[in-house]
């Protein structure tokens, strides 16, 4: 079994997220903007607080990190790091956001929900209640999404996820635009002869 690798910035298990979406019919070269792991994580709050014992901080009102061109926004952020240094976070807001530039796309990576968590030992992240993730055009809805980076794989479920895993209904809802999408849409727009007899 693989040992996990330590992630030594508890947000940039966000950008798991991104692999997330190739799971939805995008090709593997999508990847965030590989320069923003060298960046500087910038954090804004009302209200911080530290606690160094328990290895916790927790960033409320208005909170806005910023990471190259990762940004999150949430009511409320905590962060810990367990006793192996894995980090992990925890962020809500009516709704917390998070939109990150794709590597050489003039394109952005952004998604949403009442809760996001990441787990940095098990490089998983997870979005509860009116969750969605959008890659340029395409995006999927649903009540909650998860990616796990380790074992690749992903899932989304329409209906919301109760503490005994059982799901209420609902539907998951995704749109996936063709690969090919600008020379579909040049085609279509040039005229249409007629045959004459």
């Amino acid at each position: 079994m693989n040992k996990p690798v330590k992630n030594t910035h508890p947000i940039l298990g966000i950008l798991a997220l991104v692999s997330f979406i190739m799971m939805i019919g995008v090709s593997t070269n999508v990847l965030a903007e590989a320069a923003d792991r060298d960046k500087p994580i910038n954090l804004e709050a009302d209200s911080v607080k530290v606690d160094d014992a328990k290895q916790i901080s927790t960033y409320s009102g208005n909170v806005i990190l910023t990471q190259g061109t990762l940004i999150i926004r949430a009511d409320k952020l905590i962060v810990r790091e367990d006793s192996a240094g894995f980090q992990h976070s925890t962020s809500t807001g009516n709704p917390t956001t998070f939109k990150q530039k794709r590597e050489g796309k003039n394109e952005y990576m952004e998604g949403s929900a009442q809760r996001i968590e990441y787990d940095g030992r098990m490089d998983k992240v997870q979005l509860y209640t009116k969750a969605w993730v959008k890659r340029g055009e395409d995006i999927v809805h649903g009540e909650y999404i998860s990616y796990d980076a380790n074992a690749e794989y992903a899932e989304v479920i329409g209906g919301a996820k109760s503490a005994d895993g059982t799901t209420t209904s609902g539907r998951v809802r995704a749109i996936i635009q063709p690969k090919n999408k600008k020379a579909a849409s040049t085609a279509s727009e040039q005229p249409k002869t007629q045959d004459t007899p």
